[in-house]
């Protein structure tokens, strides 16, 4: 991914994270970083490696789903909040390549209590959208 100008914090993790979307502590899983912009979104600026494909060269639309989940998660996340997915719809518009540079952002779209409504989308190097997506988040008390 080009190098960009944009403000970008680092969302932090939890100490131990088996996650498969985000966990540093699971070596199998997708190990995914997440930074906050300024306008409260959150992107991840990643490639995913050959080993998440399913036709040689692209990634396996359960991954596509995955990184799209994560990513709407880590959005309602960001304001220091626990959801899990209720619902969520998925576009896939074009094949997301492996080993690519790739752009995942996700925003809450709006709030009511402890649902969160929330969409993401994946570009890629060239700002195209290749995948997107809206869910329904319900607000859970961490464990």
């Amino acid at each position: 991914m080009a190098e960009t100008t944009e403000n970008l914090t680092p969302l932090p993790h939890a100490a131990q994270n088996h996650c498969f979307g985000c966990g540093q502590d699971n070596p199998t899983g997708l190990r995914l970083e997440f930074l906050l912009a300024a306008d409260h979104s959150v992107v991840c600026l990643t490639a995913i490696p050959p080993a998440f494909e399913g036709p040689p060269g692209y990634l396996h639309g359960g991954i596509i789903a995955t990184l799209l989940d994560e990513t709407m998660s880590k959005a309602v996340r960001s304001l220091g909040l626990t959801a899990m997915t209720r619902q969520m719809e998925i576009d896939y518009l074009r094949p997301v390549p492996s080993s690519a540079s790739i752009r995942i952002e996700g925003r809450i779209v709006r709030s009511d209590g402890r649902k969160h409504w929330t969409e993401a989308k994946i570009c890629n190097s060239k700002g195209s959208v290749l995948a997107r997506s809206k869910g329904l988040f319900i607000q859970v008390h961490a464990r």
